[in-house]
């Protein structure tokens, strides 16, 4: 009878541990411009997720780190906010930027500090043409563009070394000086093959410009030489930058897998967004993959005060860093049931106006939300 009783209480603590529910602690940065309208939207997308799925949830802390806090205390964040955020498990940022800030201020008051201090070294940023969505590539449509181009996140060209002397003299001087270290440059060639390893056509394109840029750059791709002899099942080819933004506009169908300096990968992806139809579409992932500190999820648009507070920010760039968070949290089927109601959604039109749609950001919203609760897969 013992017997019999000890193995219904083993049954019983073995159905309890199977319906225990993980708590993922999320920092919320909505910031500035847009940033509060679409970390919102993106809020309510996750709830409805952990709410059809019921095996996880969220504890959500919001910090009004941003440039008003700037303009009352003289600081974007306070001193010890890096430390604050070291306990969660991911970051989801809005936006940073303010027309009565200066940029530098607001970067390196608040999004350096963050990807530089937690070594988020490898940017991720994801670029497909949505259904319903209309690229200004004349027939391109889904399935024709589907890139991912990987960002060296911590040194490069905003490395933040540098300086002035004699300012305001005729012989006043400006320096910034790029930084490319062989552990950095390994770091990320590693990681963008292992991606491009991972994706159905296993191709990869390594961006330089090492034809002026002797030093750092020619070290840039001689490491990605050495690093390719690891993954002998992945094709990569070269592109100069100048030459890659002409590609990307010709010829999308001959790119997959993307990896670019700190610099010029910001500069691509902006292009690539637009590409796609709008960089109200474009996310973000801020990635330590050695997950010793939290990652941080961003959309591209930036803070877009023009059209902050009207409501029809898109919330879609948003929704797919939700996505992108999720993947690395381990949620790998909560992720593709919110790009199923994404995509969903944008092929019924339910769209801002930056995509062509009349729809607000509101609005948009629910629809996800309600092709979430509907999605039976």
């Amino acid at each position: 009878m013992m017997d019999d009783n000890l193995g219904q209480a083993f049954q019983q603590l073995k159905s309890d541990e199977e319906q225990i529910v993980k708590t993922y602690k999320i920092a919320a940065i909505p910031a500035d411009g847009i940033g509060p309208e679409v970390i919102a939207a993106g809020l309510q997308a996750l709830e409805a997720l952990a709410r059809r799925d019921g095996g996880f949830t969220f504890d959500v802390t919001e910090f009004d780190w941003s440039s008003e806090r700037y303009k009352k205390t003289g600081a974007l964040m306070p001193e010890d906010g890096p430390e604050q955020l070291k306990a969660f498990d991911a970051i989801f940022f809005g936006a940073v930027g303010a027309p009565d800030v200066p940029d530098h201020i607001t970067l390196w008051g608040l999004r350096l500090p963050i990807c530089q201090g937690f070594d988020q070294y490898a940017n991720v940023r994801p670029t497909k043409i949505l259904p319903g969505i209309k690229s200004p590539l004349e027939h391109v449509g889904p399935g024709d563009l589907d890139w991912v181009i990987v960002r060296e996140n911590s040194e490069g060209e905003y490395s933040g070394h540098g300086g002035r002397a004699h300012k305001g003299m005729p012989e006043e001087v400006g320096t910034e000086v790029s930084i490319f270290t062989r552990v950095g440059v390994t770091r990320i060639m590693r990681y963008a093959f292992k991606l491009a390893q991972s994706r159905p056509r296993k191709f990869l394109t390594v961006v330089t410009k090492s034809n002026a840029q002797r030093f750092g750059m020619v070290m840039w791709d001689e490491i990605a030489a050495e690093v390719s002899k690891e993954f002998p099942d992945v094709k990569w080819d070269k592109m100069l930058v100048d030459a890659m933004t002409v590609r990307m506009v010709k010829d999308p169908k001959s790119l997959d897998t993307i990896v670019a300096t700190n610099l010029h990968a910001d500069i691509l992806s902006d292009l690539a967004g637009a590409l796609a139809g709008s960089l109200g579409v474009a996310p973000t992932a801020n990635i330590d993959p050695e997950r010793r500190y939290p990652s941080m999820f961003e959309p591209i648009h930036g803070s877009a005060f023009d059209i902050a507070g009207k409501g029809i920010a898109n919330p879609v760039a948003t929704f797919w860093t939700a996505a992108q968070m999720l993947e690395h949290l381990g949620e790998g089927d909560a992720a593709t049931r919110l790009m199923r109601a994404v995509e969903k959604v944008c092929a019924d039109g339910v769209m801002t106006p930056d995509v062509g749609g009349d729809a607000n950001t509101q609005q948009v919203t629910d629809a996800v939300c309600d092709a979430i609760r509907g999605d039976n897969i």
